[in-house]
């Protein structure tokens, strides 16, 4: 059961596709309201709630946690937190977020001091 001072934690599978990092959260039964993404700095703070259920009825079983959930994350500096995309189908929230420019591999250019002539070389 999550609250407001222990937050239940979600569930998280993350992978690279090419020139992109993308998480996905299990949030099943969750309001695509409820769902906060924060980026300070290079930590992500995801948070979500499931409210228990009110009314005249018994309860018979209670498996799925309810309250608040929440998970951050630390990212790396190589991604562009400025292009994080989001998207949320059938209780899985999906984040993209690509590389950066400065991390991406690059060719660097050598010149050769004694004839004056520049070929590519090496890759960063």
């Amino acid at each position: 059961m999550g609250s407001t001072n222990r937050p239940a934690v979600m569930p998280l599978d993350a992978w690279r596709e090419g020139e992109t990092f993308v998480l996905e959260f299990d949030l099943p039964g969750v309001n695509i309201d409820s769902i906060d993404l924060d980026v300070e700095r290079n930590v992500l703070t995801v948070r979500a709630e499931r409210p228990a259920r009110n009314g005249d009825w018994e309860m018979l079983a209670s498996e799925r946690s309810k309250g608040a959930f929440s998970r951050q994350l630390v990212l790396g500096d190589n991604l562009d937190l400025d292009r994080i995309e989001a998207s949320y189908d059938a209780g899985v929230l999906r984040l993209t977020i690509p590389v950066a420019e400065k991390a991406r591999p690059r060719k660097i250019q050598i010149s050769s001091v004694s004839q004056g002539e520049e070929r590519t070389a090496i890759e960063a």
